[in-house]
């Protein structure tokens, strides 16, 4: 019996799961809930591997349940759970659509290039960097593609919408804030996925099976996986159909063999022979049967090279080695900021802590109701390109808010209490009093003052019945509500300094209002 049932199964699971994830990424009201969102992202498999090596916790899984249904049943994550593959399977329907005589064909496996980023990316990764990992992991690509390109546009027509509602009486939508997004992170999201949506419209799923690590990966244990796509020789008729429709192009019909390394299961070739001369069943382990040789030895000697080459290039690095001199702003003021680092987001533990969970999907980006959480240029160096920091330029955290730490899918910032992420301090303020307009105007200020949730800046007698900030860094949690609100430019009279390791802050005093009791009746 033809099993067309696989395909049509396949296709309605990939499509919840990218609605899904899309609904993540532009769902700027709040809808979904911190459960909704860690249920749907559950088994996107490197924020998965990462949340469990920063909590070791049973409860984030999701990546060894991907482990272990590749293991069973070949790269069903690549096929329906990775929302970028099913964007790519997407973009390859367009391409047919176009070119209505568009066919695939087999394709020798691309292993040197393949194995070789792969193990780079392993190397890099156990010693302690992300930075190729994160640029490469297929969710984190998708995720900055939407935060960064589709989200604004979608806003953008919300307003639009709005504004046309509005001009005819109708208030259903509220028109919302875009923030400014820095050019480069813009440019560098189009481009990594305008180059998966080029290698996919000429080429199927080369991106998964060429410079994919989790593509890489998974194909490794495909091999042997227990549930295989067979040719039944009696049936076959060597017509090619199969290896016509296969997006992979891993089906060498002249030697009817499978490389199961590059197969994501998509069905498409059991679903198009005529002569039900390919089924999907249980195989059994052992050595694979239908394959294209496993890489060479030559190539993993060169493998091995690059790898130890990696580990002595990347131990050579300063990790914020590019921080230091690109983060000061620029301009002519009096005093600059003196900043020595950035400040990552409530609950990231530290910088070191952040930098090597976070995967750059900018899903925290995404859910930042004050848009502060903004990716990253320099500020944490260039193995740190693309990590979110806060940017208290747009603007400033809010002090009850955690949605950052309830949706991160891979640990790098933890979840938080209220009460904790009150005193978690994330940087210390700093007053440069020669750039305040109160000592260089002899002018009334205070903004800072007023938007300090805590009171670590408070206003003090200074001259002539004016007061000027004054700093109490003990009590202070960094969430920049003073650096956004004051009001000089280009460098702020106050500004908040990142900590390395976040601390926790002391609790500020709540000072008691005296009643004043009084004889008379008040009225």
């Amino acid at each position: 019996m033809k099993q067309v049932f696989l395909k049509n199964a396949r296709v309605v699971i990939s499509l919840a799961f990218f609605i899904a994830t899309v609904f993540v990424f532009v769902d700027f009201r709040g809808v979904l809930s911190e459960f909704s969102v860690s249920s749907i992202l559950y088994l996107q498999f490197v924020p998965s591997l990462l949340k469990f090596i920063g909590t070791l916790s049973l409860a984030v899984l999701g990546f060894v349940l991907v482990i272990l249904l590749t293991a069973l049943y070949g790269r069903v994550y690549c096929s329906t759970i990775c929302p970028l593959g099913l964007l790519q399977d997407l973009v390859s329907l367009i391409s047919r659509k176009l070119k209505k005589k568009k066919k695939y064909k087999y394709r020798k496996p691309k292993n040197k290039i393949r194995y070789s980023l792969f193990a780079v990316t392993t190397v890099l990764f156990l010693s302690g960097s992300l930075s190729l990992l994160y640029m490469l992991d297929p969710f984190s690509i998708f995720g900055r593609l939407l935060t960064n390109v589709v989200r604004p546009l979608y806003l953008g027509l919300n307003n639009l919408a709005s504004a046309g509602l509005e001009s005819i009486g109708a208030y259903i939508l509220n028109p919302e804030n875009i923030a400014p997004a820095n050019i480069l992170v813009i440019l560098f999201s189009i481009a990594i996925s305008v180059l998966v949506i080029w290698m996919s419209f000429w080429h199927g799923r080369l991106y998964c099976n060429t410079i994919c690590p989790v593509g890489t990966l998974l194909g490794l244990i495909s091999r042997l996986s227990l549930f295989k796509i067979k040719f039944a020789e009696d049936l076959c008729t060597n017509c090619g159909e199969c290896s016509i429709v296969c997006k992979t192009g891993c089906i060498d019909i002249k030697r009817k063999q499978i490389d199961f390394s590059r197969c994501v299961g998509c069905f498409n070739c059991i679903q198009s022979c005529p002569e039900n001369g390919l089924t999907y069943r249980l195989i059994g382990r052992g050595r694979p049967e239908q394959e294209t040789k496993s890489v060479d030895q030559p190539l993993r000697r060169k493998v091995l090279s690059v790898a130890i080459a990696s580990i002595v290039g990347y131990l050579s690095l300063d990790k914020y080695a590019f921080a230091a001199n690109l983060i000061k702003p620029k301009g002519q003021t009096n005093i600059p900021e003196n900043k020595n680092f950035p400040v990552c987001p409530p609950g990231a533990i530290g910088i070191e802590h952040f930098m090597n969970s976070c995967t750059a999907c900018h899903l925290c980006v995404s859910v930042c109701p004050t848009d502060v959480l903004q990716p990253s240029v320099f500020e944490y160096g260039i193995l740190g390109f693309m990590q979110p920091t806060m940017d208290y330029a747009v603007n400033f955290c809010n002090y009850d808010c955690q949605k950052c730490s309830d949706v991160c899918p891979s640990g790098a910032i933890l979840p938080l209490t209220q009460e904790n992420k009150k005193l978690t301090q994330i940087g210390k303020v700093h007053f440069i009093q020669e750039n305040c307009i109160v000592y260089t105007e002899n002018t009334a200020c205070g903004s800072c003052s007023e938007h300090c949730p805590t009171q670590a800046v408070h206003m003090v007698p200074y001259l002539n019945d004016l007061t000027i900030p004054e700093i109490d860094q003990n009590i202070c949690i960094g969430c920049g509500a003073c650096e956004y609100a004051c009001p000089t430019r280009p460098y702020r009279a106050i500004f908040v300094d990142g900590n390395e390791i976040h601390q926790l802050a002391e609790k500020p005093e709540i000072k008691k209002i005296e009643s004043v009791e009084s004889e008379d009746f008040p009225f």
